[in-house]
């Protein structure tokens, strides 16, 4: 296969309802899909799911965008390859920049995959028809709008609930929801923002009180120590999203016990390429996966439907219907989450098709490239 042209497309969709983290709030997200077009004409596309700031690793919207237009699709023009997995390599000596990297690999892999006639999710190793969805759940301004979140969604039928937490925002939220729904599976994540003082710590181990799934990256990325003390300490299962960008940083982290579950972002993982391998060695080590999300359009909602149909992803994934998030997705159709499933597409390629007539006035930048 020889991709031939490119495009780069900054897209604005506006969030039906605002989300805050730790770190910050937003009603509105800009992401930056790539389009590859091989010889004959045929089309795959990709999804950049980068922070407009930032605030959860070093990359941006606009890092993603020079780091793509000037390193990833010069690598990947006019080269010829047989399969997904190999793209990566073009790019070896671009260090970081996973996010990036993720749009462009992501689109190899549905260009290839709709080119051979079979499921994105039959391409990467996938072996389900659903799978199981949870939401994700901001920080809200009282316990009691949370609990309108939480119902709104339990209604809906998602079995699984994430809340977000930071210092002032844990014990009590978590509190008021298992009281209103004492079976619900629950976890909670603080992307990081813990740390190991004397308050922080007491309010991350009274969580382990309250039945939760998991606690998701209580520690910075990089305090593998922190999350390896910590989890010694309680019973609940930690989970780990941020501390893990490569498959030697996973390494490091099953050696060191620094926590029991793993978070598998396709962006934050660098593509699907990678995203398949960490799934092949958390399962190797016993570790069961997910697949989070970083708030994705249609494009990167269904890629991370297609993963999550391998089987090490045992525990229910961010991939809830596009309705969550978005008045109109960039796709049609949209990804629909039934009774909190979502069923895998068995069309070729992705699955579903990048509106191309509403995606135009959608955008706020473009920029096409082609072959020398």
């Amino acid at each position: 296969m020889r991709v031939v042209a490119a495009s780069l497309h900054l897209v604005r969709l506006d969030l039906v309802h605002e989300f805050q983290t730790s770190s910050h709030r937003k009603g509105h997200l800009d992401h930056v899909l790539v389009r590859l077009e091989d010889e004959s004409g045929a089309a795959g596309w990709g999804e950049i799911a980068s922070p407009a700031a930032p605030y959860y690793n070093a990359e941006n919207v606009d890092t993603c965008w020079t780091v793509a237009a000037g390193y990833l699709l010069p690598a990947v023009l006019g080269a010829t390859w047989d399969h997904p997995a190999q793209v990566s390599a073009l790019w070896r000596r671009v260090r970081g920049n996973e996010f990036a990297k993720a749009g462009v690999d992501m689109a190899a892999w549905t260009l290839w995959s709709g080119a051979a006639g079979v499921p994105l999710a039959t391409a990467l190793g996938g072996t389900r028809t659903e799978v199981v969805a949870g939401v994700s759940l901001g920080i809200e301004p009282t316990v009691d709008e949370l609990l309108a979140q939480v119902a709104v969604h339990v209604g809906h039928g998602y079995p699984r609930v994430k809340l977000k937490i930071a210092p002032g925002w844990d014990v009590e939220p978590v509190r008021a929801v298992r009281a209103a729904w004492p079976d619900l599976d629950v976890h909670v994540d603080a992307n990081g923002v813990y740390t190991e003082s004397d308050e922080h710590l007491a309010a991350l181990r009274a969580l382990d009180g309250y039945g939760l799934t998991m606690i998701e990256q209580p520690f910075a990325p990089r305090d593998l120590l922190a999350h390896a003390r910590f989890a010694a300490s309680v019973g609940t299962p930690v989970c780990l999203d941020e501390s893990v960008e490569t498959l030697a940083d996973l390494a490091l982290a099953v050696h060191l016990q620094a926590g029991r579950v793993l978070n598998i972002k396709v962006s934050r993982m660098g593509g699907l390429t990678a995203a398949v391998a960490a799934h092949d060695a958390a399962q190797a080590a016993g570790w069961p996966v997910w697949c989070g999300g970083m708030h994705e359009f249609g494009v990167g909602r269904y890629a991370n439907v297609a993963l999550s149909a391998l089987p090490g992803f045992t525990l229910p994934s961010d991939v809830s219907g596009s309705d969550k998030y978005y008045a109109r997705d960039v796709v049609v159709p949209p990804v629909v989450a039934r009774a909190g499933r979502v069923t895998v597409p068995t069309e070729p390629g992705l699955g579903t098709q990048v509106d191309d007539e509403w995606l135009a006035g959608a955008t706020l930048r473009s920029e096409r490239f082609t072959a020398g």
